[in-house]
């Protein structure tokens, strides 16, 4: 993928249609990085005023170039909305394994818009995108819908909403990975509004880099600097997976 993918993953809720859009690269230039991205394509989707919650609003989920390339903290991703608790512009971010195997479905953000009539649930496969009827999940918390939802860190990763979600209080987080959090304000209740259970992804692409010797080669400078700091062991605890 050499960074971007050039793809981004469109879902309405209302219709159920899912589409697939190119990724503008000017715009990726531009505005670097899953928050860059993110922020950008709000600014375009949210021409028009309209509530946080209410079905104009919209849920962006959106990785950068580095992400699952295994550079060093390279496991995160960002959420962009509208905020239900400030109503302005909501970035989180969080790291794990959700953002890296979101990367590797093959696309660089989803636009998740509209509200679906019933708990529903999307699920990102090699073999394809699905919304799926949630109904038996409504109401479980976030380690029970992960749990049933076959959360497997390597391979099949689960992101959710608990019942704060469903209820769209104007705290709740988004969760991945049964214990990490889009905390920053209260992108759950956004995504409870569209009666949107959770995202599951499923990845098989690499995102590799163009010169794959020169990006070896920052990688041993930058780990360098790291062991050099001063939080250093904090900071290898979190480094994302190698290739």
């Amino acid at each position: 993928m050499e960074g971007w993918a050039g793809k981004i993953l469109d879902i309405d809720l209302t219709s159920g249609a899912v589409r697939t859009l190119p990724l503008d690269m000017e715009m990726a230039r531009l505005f670097l990085g899953g928050r860059g991205l993110g922020a950008r394509l709000l600014w375009i989707w949210s021409a028009q005023k309209s509530s946080h919650l209410l079905q104009k609003n919209v849920l962006i989920f959106a990785a950068g170039p580095l992400t699952a390339s295994g550079a060093q903290t390279s496991n995160r991703f960002s959420v962009s909305t509208k905020s239900p608790l400030t109503g302005t512009i909501l970035d989180a971010n969080s790291g794990g394994w959700w953002g890296m195997q979101f990367k590797r479905t093959g696309y660089d953000a989803l636009i998740v818009h509209g509200k679906a009539e019933h708990p529903v649930l999307i699920e990102i496969t090699p073999a394809g995108v699905q919304i799926k009827d949630a109904s038996q999940l409504w109401g479980k918390t976030v380690s029970e819908t992960t749990a049933l939802l076959g959360q497997d860190n390597q391979k099949r990763n689960v992101l959710c909403i608990g019942p704060a979600g469903e209820n769209r209080s104007r705290m709740a987080s988004i969760m991945n990975d049964g214990t990490r959090a889009l905390a920053r304000g209260g992108p759950g209740a956004v995504m409870g509004s569209k009666n949107l259970k959770a995202i599951v992804v499923e990845g098989d692409q690499k995102n590799q880099p163009k010169d794959r010797e020169r990006f070896r080669f920052m990688l041993y400078e930058t780990g360098k600097l790291i062991k050099a700091s001063q939080l250093h062991p904090r900071l290898t605890r979190n480094l994302a997976l190698r290739w």
